[in-house]
């Protein structure tokens, strides 16, 4: 397993947009520890051609859909400055230069302090500078969606593009009790007007401050990658399904108990 040749191969293939095999199709004993492996060759590529990486996505935290995909358990990946953006009410989102593009409603952290596994949940919260309601559009460089968890991994975690809503600063009480909040909240989807899904927080393992704990557990024990560090942003997993999307269409959402705004973006 030559994990450079592999992040070689799939950063060709992102920056192309185009589909290869799963790995595991060639290789069956490529492992998720030889796929995370890849992550790092890769973020090496990235940022030696001047890219930077600003945080993680955790995805798979969402149990509901792990039947769908045939992975069942979560994954991370590496987020960069030139696929991370913030987007205003109503905005337009470049996608479509993605493999089969989907979009996934998520709530994304901002850390004021590192995060370590040695943290209780209070602990994480108080961690936490701002929260805020994003859109990922995750994508698959394999066709049709068929993959092992390796494979995932080695593709970037399946990251494409995170696009971020208006940052709500939190103050030390709402801290306090921030992961039961994040737990509880619940989210509507809708296409051009039409409801497509609907998800809560505690679908992506239990709470999103959940899900940041389980990441920095997983970094503990990989000495390849770094762990959470003050300053990183952190999109914790999809509420709801992931839904493909096409030009034009226009997705937008609602959340409930949590103060946030609902997204509403344009698809080009």
């Amino acid at each position: 397993m030559d994990a450079a040749a592999i992040a070689a191969t799939v950063l060709q293939a992102i920056d192309g947009g185009r589909q290869i095999g799963p790995f595991t199709d060639s290789d069956p004993g490529f492992t998720e520890a030889d796929a995370y492996a890849v992550t790092a060759s890769l973020r090496g590529l990235r940022v030696a051609r001047g890219e930077m990486p600003v945080g993680r996505k955790i995805g798979f935290t969402n149990r509901t859909i792990w039947a769908e995909y045939g992975v069942f358990r979560p994954i991370w990946g590496d987020i960069y400055d030139t696929t991370t953006f913030a987007v205003p009410p109503g905005g337009r989102v470049a996608v479509s230069m993605l493999p089969e593009p989907r979009i996934e409603p998520e709530i994304v952290l901002g850390l004021a302090r590192d995060v370590t596994p040695a943290m209780d949940l209070g602990d994480i919260a108080a961690s936490i500078g701002w929260m805020a309601h994003g859109f990922e559009f995750v994508q698959s460089i394999f066709p049709g969606w068929r993959f092992t968890v390796a494979d995932c991994v080695a593709d970037g975690g399946l990251h494409g593009r995170l696009f971020i809503g208006p940052k709500r600063m939190l103050s030390d009480d709402e801290r306090r009790t921030l992961a039961a909040r994040l737990s509880r909240l619940t989210i509507r989807l809708f296409r051009n007007g039409e409801p497509a899904g609907s998800g809560s927080g505690a679908n992506v393992l239990d709470g999103p401050v959940q899900a940041l704990a389980h990441l920095a557990s997983v970094l503990a024990d990989d000495p390849l990658n770094p762990p959470l560090r003050a300053g990183e942003i952190v999109t914790t997993g999809t509420l709801t399904r992931a839904f493909p999307v096409t030009p034009g269409e226009r997705w937008s959402t609602e959340l409930d108990g949590i103060d946030l705004p609902g997204l509403s973006v344009e698809i080009a």
